[in-house]
C-alpha cells in the first residue's frame, strides 16, 4: 500500500494507492480558514475507513511544491515523522508535474498554476511526448500572473488551484491562447501525486 498526500496547496489531499496503481481511497479538503486543522483527522478518518493499517504503508509519496508554505510545512513534516516511525521511504513529487499529469496525453501543451498568495503565481509548461510520456518545457517559475503572457507562444491547456479566479483573468489576458481544463480537474490530488511517484517506487528511486 502506498500512502500519498498533497498539502501544497489550500485544498490538501490524502490517498491509499495499490501498488499497481488503482486508487483504494481518496480523501479532499476545499479551501477553508485553518484548513491544515483538519490534515491529521483526516488522515485518521481515510486510514480506519479504509481498514488499513501503519504497517500496511510501504513508501510515502508527497507533494514538495511550489506552495503553500505552511501546508508543505506541515505535510512535509508529517512525511518525515512517518518515514522514521514506520521506516519507510519518501518519494517527493513537484506540486505542478503531478497537477499537470491530471491531464494524460494531451495535444496541446499544459501549463500548472498555483497561487503564491502574493499576487504571483507558481507556474511551469509541459507538453506529451509520442511515446506518451509527459515533458517539461518549462521549469517552476514565479511572477505576476499579469506575466505570465509572456511564457505562452501558442494555445495552452491551462489548470490550476483556483478555477473561479485564475480561469477568469486567464481568459481575459490571453484570450483564445486560453484553454480551461474542466473544472472538476483544477486543483491538486492526491492520487495524482501517488501515480505520479508510483514508477519510482517501483525502481526503488527514493528521497
Amino acid at each position: 500500500m502506498i500512502l500519498a498526500f498533497n498539502t501544497s496547496t489550500p485544498q490538501f489531499s490524502i490517498a491509499l494507492l495499490k501498488e499497481e496503481g488503482t486508487i483504494l481511497s481518496e480523501y479532499y479538503m476545499a479551501s477553508g480558514s485553518k484548513n491544515f486543522r483538519r490534515f491529521m483527522p483526516g488522515m485518521d478518518f481515510l486510514l480506519s475507513n479504509s481498514n488499513v493499517v501503519t504497517k500496511e504503508i510501504k513508501a510515502l509519496i508527497v507533494a514538495t511544491g511550489p506552495g503553500s508554505f505552511t501546508g508543505l510545512r506541515v505535510g512535509l513534516s508529517e512525511a518525515k515523522g512517518m518515514a522514521q516511525g514506520l521506516q519507510i521511504p519518501i518519494i517527493g513529487v513537484s506540486s505542478l508535474e503531478a497537477m499537470a499529469a491530471q491531464l494524460p496525453f494531451v495535444t496541446l501543451p499544459v501549463c500548472a498554476i498555483i497561487d503564491s498568495r502574493k499576487g504571483e503565481v507558481f507556474a511551469a509548461l509541459f507538453s506529451w511526448g509520442d511515446d506518451q510520456h509527459m515533458i517539461r518545457t518549462q521549469e517552476d517559475t514565479c511572477l505576476r500572473i499579469e506575466d505570465l503572457p509572456s511564457l505562452i507562444k501558442k494555445p495552452t491547456l491551462f489548470l490550476g488551484n483556483d478555477f473561479n479566479r485564475q480561469g477568469h483573468l486567464l481568459q481575459e489576458m490571453l484570450g483564445p491562447k486560453a484553454e480551461l481544463a474542466p473544472p472538476h480537474l483544477w486543483n491538486l490530488k492526491a492520487s495524482a501525486v501517488g501515480t505520479l511517484g508510483l514508477k519510482r517506487f517501483l525502481d526503488q528511486d527514493f528521497d
